[in-house]
């Protein structure tokens, strides 16, 4: 049983208590895939030494990776990594969200495990522009781990979307439901589909004041929910598992996931960067702020990222 071979853990710098290693280990452990603990480090201060030659810089650098390779070591001694294969990677970057991206195609890892934090005194997530950039450019999955633990017989929810108009959409569908059912498999969960869909606009009611706004929701709830339905039909997920309802993803998803207990969230994010990014986000960086659960990120089929390794 397996529903990841090759696992890139990004550790926190400056905590005792990793929540994406113990997240990765578990996975490690039912797959019996391989891990690999890696640490990105920059200090610009060593760079800006000129009064040292760059040998001496060199030598400094190095021994601050090994001793970080060392802690990593020594942080290892409270976990059970009995019969797990663990690899150890200190990186001196000054680009986080690179070194780990190169290091995951370099080392053709199939999903990268990154924690996330809680802010102190609020209840939302903070995430890192690292998060950010991992969404939308890792080329790999990304499981982003929140407090939430796994509970055995717990519920994957897949978000997909329906009715769209490109085998783009259709493909994408695919891959999550693929990643959700795999996952749920290693963990004896129940996999659950969601979509959203839009409602009436406003402006129509108030234009045209003959149009059936009741008419016109039932119809595309019906529409959605046939399309729902063939699509869990390819994946044998029952219609008690299938979940149709009105409003926008990042309201309904965070919603259910909340009503089902879920532990994973799986949903596609497009890798959208630039100022379209800024204007527009993605799915995944609105639901991501409001789930209290893990969630895994699938890129596109044929996706590439934009760091060059």
């Amino acid at each position: 049983m397996s529903c990841v071979k090759n696992i890139l853990v990004v550790l926190d710098p400056d905590k005792q208590q990793q929540k994406a290693l113990n997240r990765a280990l578990h996975l490690a452990r039912i797959s019996q895939a391989r891990v690999t603990l890696m640490l990105s480090i920059y200090d610009f201060s060593y760079e800006m030494t000129t009064m040292l030659a760059a040998e001496e810089r060199n030598t400094m650098r190095d021994s601050l990776i090994n001793d970080r390779k060392v802690w990593i070591t020594d942080l290892l001694e409270d976990y059970n990594t009995r019969d797990l294969q663990i690899d150890i990677k200190v990186l001196w970057h000054n680009r986080p969200y690179e070194a780990i991206i190169e290091t995951a195609i370099k080392g053709e890892h199939d999903i990268i495990v990154k924690a996330t934090h809680p802010h102190e005194g609020l209840a939302h997530i903070i995430f890192t522009p690292t998060d950010w950039h991992l969404l939308r450019k890792a080329p790999s999955l990304v499981l982003l781990v929140k407090e939430h633990e796994w509970p055995e017989h717990g519920k994957v929810l897949a978000a997909i979307h329906t009715t769209g108009e490109s085998e783009h959409h259709d493909s994408l569908n695919v891959r999550i439901t693929e990643a959700a059912k795999g996952f749920a498999k290693c963990l004896h969960s129940e996999v659950h589909l969601v979509n959203a869909y839009p409602g009436a606009p406003v402006t129509i009611a108030a234009e045209i004041p003959e149009f059936d706004t009741a008419n016109y929701r039932e119809v595309i709830a019906e529409n959605h929910q046939h399309a729902l339905a063939e699509h869990a039909k390819k994946f044998d997920i029952e219609a008690t598992q299938q979940h149709v309802r009105e409003g926008l993803p990042e309201q309904v998803i965070p919603e259910l996931a909340e009503e089902l207990d879920a532990e994973l969230v799986v949903l596609g994010t497009i890798g959208r960067t630039g100022f379209s990014a800024a204007l527009l986000g993605n799915t995944a960086e609105h639901v991501i702020e409001q789930i209290n659960c893990d969630l895994l990120a699938v890129k596109p089929a044929g996706f590439e990222t934009p760091v060059k390794v």
